[in-house]
């Protein structure tokens, strides 16, 4: 006899529940970890009261649970906007678009952001999660930069590396500091793309 339908949708409910209380224990770890060595998979099963296999279950590995933590992250900022940097007709607007998305995107938790990017150079399973999302991003400005043509002073290469470095947490987290917040300095980070673009700064 095959499971009830009401108990297959219970044991999912369960399921699914379990996920989201170990994704919000992974983001409570980082925000209140004083030393990397806190963010283990069983100090998160720990944290979510579940069962340490309860975790290689739902995400399989540490790398599968920090994608989940990433993605969850995505959708709390808002990332399936950054489509319309690459639907939109008129490049300038694109930029507009991709930027305030980024901005958006790094303000979804800004102390975990910055624990995450902290840890990269120290756990390597973080460092490779954060590296292959920064790959994308570098993928993504190629693109824009692709669709404004030869810049005045500047190879396309040169404007990408700007531009990749305009666009990452740590330039909206430094220019936001403590009294603002990443989608306020969004316009000051398009003006710089923009000065970038025009070979700003060459004599």
């Amino acid at each position: 006899m095959s499971p009830r339908p009401y108990q297959l949708g219970k044991r999912q409910a369960q399921v699914d529940d379990a996920r989201r209380r170990i994704l919000d224990a992974a983001r409570a770890l980082l925000a209140e970890s004083a030393s990397y060595t806190a963010f283990t998979v069983d100090g998160v099963a720990k944290r979510a009261d579940v069962a340490r296999a309860t975790v290689y279950y739902q995400f399989g590995t540490k790398t599968g649970l920090l994608e989940a933590l990433c993605d969850d992250l995505a959708e709390a900022g808002r990332m399936s906007q950054l489509a319309g940097a690459f639907t939109a007709a008129e490049p300038r607007a694109a930029l507009v678009v991709f930027v305030e998305t980024f901005a958006a995107f790094w303000d979804a938790d800004r102390l975990v952001m910055r624990r995450l990017r902290a840890l990269a150079p120290l756990d390597p399973d973080v460092g490779a999660v954060i590296a292959a999302r920064d790959d994308m991003r570098r993928q993504g400005v190629a693109v824009l930069v692709g669709r404004f043509g030869p810049t005045p002073a500047r190879t396309s290469d040169e404007v990408a590396r700007i531009l990749f470095a305009l666009t990452s947490f740590e330039t909206f987290d430094a220019l936001a500091g403590e009294r603002l917040r990443p989608p306020d300095v969004a316009g000051a980070v398009v003006d710089l793309a923009h000065w970038a673009l025009a070979g700003g700064g060459h004599a």
